[in-house]
């Protein structure tokens, strides 16, 4: 499932995307909150995942400062959007690193696989932010020894102690 490419600007607080409803209407009915999305301005192209909300009777995504920078947009810029069915396990793309360290602890990837949704994408985008893929490894590594030991503050888990 795809929607048609469309154009759009950042409004607001300068992090939010005001949806069009006949664009999220698709989704909507599919109970589908979460989508891919493919974002266009001047030849550059990233793509991301993102939660529909609804507030006061619309609908908004989050289009933070970090992909506004990748994209090269500004508030009052128009880009292209088009939004995707979100197909991945859990709704954002899960580093290579994390997902052979997480199968080589099953019971830390039991563990993990306790956490609400979004407590677990908040962990794999903790993990992903890093650029280094030994550092990956060795972040997850301590997540899990951290999920093994009890630790549930997400502030705590990627410590060491």
């Amino acid at each position: 499932m795809q929607s048609p490419v469309f154009e759009i600007s950042i409004t607001g607080s300068f992090y939010t995307l005001l949806l069009p409803e006949d664009i999220i209407k698709p989704f909507l009915e599919k109970n589908l909150k979460r989508v891919k999305a493919k974002a266009s301005f001047q030849g550059k192209e990233i793509w991301f995942h993102g939660a529909i909300q609804k507030r006061n009777g619309n609908h908004y995504m989050m289009f933070g400062k970090r992909y506004q920078k990748e994209l090269g947009v500004f508030p009052n810029d128009y880009f292209e959007l088009q939004f995707f069915e979100d197909t991945s396990k859990y709704g954002v793309e899960l580093p290579e690193e994390f997902e052979a360290v997480m199968l080589s602890d099953y019971e830390a990837y039991q563990i993990f696989e306790s956490l609400t949704d979004g407590r677990k994408r908040g962990l794999i985008y903790a993990i992903a932010r890093y650029k280094n893929q030994q550092t990956r490894i060795d972040k997850t590594l301590l997540l899990c020894e951290n999920l093994k030991r009890g630790i549930r503050d997400p502030r705590e888990m990627l410590k060491s102690l």
